[in-house]
């Protein structure tokens, strides 16, 4: 059994609040100060998990604007996690997805160098193929079910027939798959599921009552936070039972750009974080406002 659950679910208890805070450092997004070099970017990585993370129950980083930077971004990479404080999980954003060695290989780079605690992978040559990332006992791999993008209605919404299962589209059998495989008994398998999609986010619950789910799509992309927070937590299995239901939503840009043009970044870095940890609060761990508890 991973700990990961028990890991985010306190962190979530400790804010009050499912509030995943990205790390999506692009350059062209960031103040102008931190533009320019890749020590800046760093700084600017710092200076985001330092003044966030009283009100961070997760952090996911994106790891392909830092390994657009080179060596230096994989420098940057390697050292976040012993920036974010240790109570509170890092999810490694990659959405990785190959077979065989190849990704006994990536899970090795992923939980080994840069000491993830959980990562997103794309199902599409089979959940099975992710074989080294789901046996990971301490790990914990969010799949790619319904993401937010315009373009993902091409395959995702297709219609799957056959295989003694209902005629749905490929995202809900990706979820249905998830939902009966060993793996999420174990609590190492959750969904990545977007809040801008409809109702797909309460479809893929009803399908996977019992899976955590990462949600991107608040924040800039405006999703609807009240629907991720009235569905999006588990309703079965182990996950049901902890603070949070094993919710985790994400907010990158309806954090970060509040920094842009901010004479003092980081006090508006903090104030953002509030605001959504103010907004997402489930209820106040042990009876005490939100902000008390961090």
């Amino acid at each position: 059994m991973s700990d990961y659950l028990d890991r985010l679910a306190a962190s979530s208890a400790r804010v009050g609040a499912p509030l995943c805070i990205g790390i999506d450092p692009d350059p062209a997004a960031l103040p102008e100060r931190f533009r320019t070099s890749a020590a800046q970017v760093g700084a600017w990585v710092d200076l985001l998990i330092e003044a966030t993370s009283a009100s961070a129950a997760a952090y996911k980083v994106n790891l392909a604007f830092l390994e657009a930077l080179g060596a230096e971004g994989i420098a940057i990479a390697e050292r976040i996690r012993h920036k974010v404080p240790s109570a509170i999980p890092l999810i490694i954003d990659v959405k990785r997805g190959d077979i065989g060695s190849t990704v006994a290989a990536q899970d090795r780079a992923l939980y080994e160098r840069l000491e993830a605690d959980a990562v997103t992978a794309n199902p599409y040559l089979g959940i099975g193929a992710l074989a080294p990332l789901l046996a990971r006992e301490r790990g914990f791999t969010y799949l790619l079910c319904r993401t937010s993008n315009p373009e993902a209605a091409e395959l995702q919404e297709l219609r799957v027939v056959g295989g003694g299962l209902p005629d749905e589209p490929l995202y809900l059998r990706v979820a249905r798959l998830a939902a009966e495989r060993p793996e999420a008994l174990a609590g190492r398998i959750g969904l990545v599921v977007g809040a801008t999609v409809g109702d797909a986010l309460r479809l893929a619950r009803e399908v996977a009552p019992g899976l955590p789910f990462l949600v991107p799509g608040v924040g800039a992309q405006g999703g609807d936070v009240a629907a991720v927070l009235a569905t999006g937590q588990a309703t079965a299995g182990s996950a049901a039972g902890r603070f949070g239901g094993g919710l985790t939503i994400n907010v990158g840009r309806g954090v970060t750009d509040a920094a842009r043009e901010a004479v003092d970044p980081g006090a508006a870095l903090s104030a953002a974080a509030g605001e959504w940890r103010a907004r997402l609060a489930i209820l106040p761990p042990d009876g005490l406002p939100p902000a008390a508890s961090a």
